[in-house]
């Protein structure tokens, strides 16, 4: 592929280059830089609409602040790939996403520009006020400029850190991009108030134009005299202004003429907070990612001429996509089926009964713990709410989980996608703790779907379901082809299933490992060595008696599941021993994910370095059974 001409790119190493370039200079540059990261995002897939919004912001905040040295904090971090290519990554910039390459998000380890990791919203105004306190307190650091969207801002914990910023009243440069866009348009009061901001932009420019004619006094009672009446007009700043900021803006975030002068003001002049309003475009300079519905959020690898982006090989319909079709024929025939998400309507398929039913679908923005009460509030008044939530996300309404649902027993049902390893986004946005966070709670129900006929039958047991709350897990992408049937059935709770009757080990699989399973035993007849694999389908409540049928015909029992230790495993264990299960030297493992973090890589690559492959299982098996056997593959750490 003929990579595009950068020559005012190629003469920066790093944002200390930047001081020496013109304004004009800093023009060419940001066009540069906008042609690297689509032709780099062409090659290896990732998060390019939300990059290309930031270009001429990146290089602005660059060349006006003294990075590293003053804190950059982007808010989630998938926007920062310019500011790789200027923090000197451009060498590795076409590893974005890979196996032992750069990393989607920030990422503290991987470089002194990104002081603060992300890839959750919402977390950028918190951290740099931490910053700013540290400064404040003595500590080598500059000022701290937290860059966060439209969207992010609208959730809980931004609102907490503005607030306390203001109250502290300490330096600190919140950059407000506003693109109108998350992943999903945002929703909600916060977002027709941004808007409302700008929809007086002109009247706001002539204000401050005549003011800037005035002597100093009179300029001080004009520009007072302008906030009350562009307040009054649009809101101009008032909420901000009144959290103890000073606002500034809307300004075009793609015209350096504007972008330059309006931060190195604000560098030179600010004494206490300052929030800076700045208008961008998802997708910015890209036609086929402006013209997108999603303005390629996140992109597989395409041409960068048509836009046309590669296709998966698989004829399987992905999870996602099942998830959304059942969730729709329960909604059709049950009228108090409703359903939440938070900004992800398509990430999580709702988008599918949305166009059926959108009275019957919320979208409660960024806000996971609103989106939890929201719905256990609909339940508590006999609705049957379904909460789509990703397994990493879930982790951020825990508290909501445990008291607004669990404790009263309420029949919220969870909808879990991405659970397991994810692929590249890594080691942030890994499905790896929800069993273990919800199966602990009194009258959880947990299910795990082995593959995407499971997956209906689990839409429709969670459905039937209203003796407390229920969820079920499924993985990223698409299903493993299995024969799909005309509609789910609700299951019968708390059992399980076999699939293959064997006499030596036993295998049981939790969730969508159930293939690797099979394979596995596949791989131990082959060596003589007979194997059971059943399918657990419940982590709780447990199939008691399953288990204590494999406990008791067979020498090995392995447990395996796509999550971390304290999941499906430790609910088996404790029912083996509590029962007396362990007493007669029945040898069993539990396999799970590590103890540790697992950097982005392609799924499978991460399951062999979790050590969760078939090769794995088998090896795991024939290891407990005191037999040796060299070609099940390495073992892995």
């Amino acid at each position: 592929m003929t990579r595009p001409a950068t020559p005012t790119l190629d003469r920066v190493a790093g944002p200390a280059d930047l001081k020496a370039l013109s304004d004009d200079q800093l023009e060419l540059l940001a066009r540069d830089l906008r042609a690297e990261v689509i032709s780099a995002v062409s090659e290896t897939g990732g998060h390019l609409g939300s990059s290309l919004g930031v270009v001429e912001l990146t290089v602005a905040i660059h060349a006006v602040f003294n990075t590293p040295f003053d804190k950059l904090i982007w808010d989630v971090g998938h926007q920062c790939y310019p500011h790789k290519v200027l923090t000197g990554r451009r060498d590795r910039i076409r590893t974005l996403r890979q196996k032992d390459g750069l990393s989607g998000f920030t990422k503290r380890s991987e470089s002194d520009y990104d002081p603060f990791g992300a890839a959750h919203s919402s977390t950028s105004i918190s951290a740099a006020l931490g910053f700013s306190v540290a400064r404040d307190m003595g500590q080598p650091t500059g000022d701290a400029i937290a860059v966060i969207g439209d969207g992010s801002i609208s959730a809980g914990m931004a609102y907490e850190a503005l607030n306390n910023a203001g109250h502290e009243g300490r330096r600190l440069f919140v950059i407000l991009n506003d693109n109108e866009m998350s992943i999903a348009p945002p929703v909600g009061a916060m977002s027709k108030y941004l808007s409302g901001l700008y929809a007086n932009t002109p009247l706001v420019q002539m204000a401050e134009g005549f003011e800037a004619a005035l002597p100093g006094p009179l300029r001080d009672h004009a520009r007072r005299a302008r906030q009350l009446v562009t307040g009054a007009a649009g809101g101009q700043g008032t909420l901000f202004e009144e959290l103890g900021f000073t606002y500034v803006g809307p300004i075009d975030g793609h015209d350096m003429g504007q972008l330059l002068p309006v931060l190195r003001a604000a560098r030179a002049r600010a004494t206490g907070p300052m929030l800076i309003h700045v208008l961008t475009r998802k997708g910015k300079g890209y036609a086929p990612a402006e013209s997108s519905a999603d303005k390629y959020h996140g992109v597989a690898k395409f041409d960068v001429v048509s836009g046309e982006q590669a296709k998966g090989k698989s004829n399987a319909p992905s999870y996602t996509a099942v998830f959304g079709a059942a969730l729709t024929a329960e909604a059709e025939r049950d009228p108090r089926v409703v359903a939440v998400t938070a900004a992800m309507p398509s990430g999580t398929g709702l988008d599918i009964m949305a166009r059926r039913f959108p009275a019957r679908v919320f979208d409660v923005g960024i806000a996971e713990q609103h989106g939890v009460t929201f719905a256990a509030g609909m339940a508590a008044a006999g609705l049957r709410p379904f909460c789509a939530i990703y397994s990493t996300f879930l982790q951020r309404g825990y508290d909501q989980v445990v008291h607004d649902v669990a404790l009263q027993g309420l029949p919220v049902r969870f909808a879990i996608d991405r659970a397991g390893l994810v692929g590249a986004d890594g080691a942030t946005h890994a499905g790896s703790f929800d069993v273990a966070y919800l199966a602990n709670l009194p009258g959880f129900t947990v299910m795990a779907a082995a593959d995407e006929a499971e997956l209906m039958h689990m839409v429709a047991t969670a459905a039937a379901h209203d003796e407390g709350p229920i969820s079920f897990r499924y993985p990223r992408g698409d299903g493993v082809g299995v024969e799909m049937p005309e509609r789910g059935r609700a299951l019968p709770i708390g059992k399980g299933r076999v699939l293959r009757e064997g006499t030596s080990v036993a295998i049981l699989s939790f969730g969508a490992h159930l293939a690797e399973s099979l394979a596995a035993a596949e791989a131990l007849d082959a060596r003589g060595i007979s194997a059971t694999v059943a399918d657990a389908r419940f982590a709780k409540p447990l199939d008691t008696d399953l288990v204590a049928q494999l406990a008791r015909h067979h020498e090995v029992f392995l447990t395996v599941e796509q999550g971390a230790t304290g999941g499906f495993g430790a609910q088996v264990l404790h029912h083996m021993a509590g029962a007396g299960l362990l007493d007669r030297g029945l040898k069993v493992r539990t396999m799970t994910l590590p103890d540790r973090f697992i950097d982005h890589a392609g799924p499978a690559d991460m399951y062999a370095d979790a050590g969760l492959t078939a090769a794995d299982i088998a090896r795991t098996a024939t290891e407990a059974l005191g037999i040796a056997v060299a070609d099940f593959g390495k073992a892995r750490a």
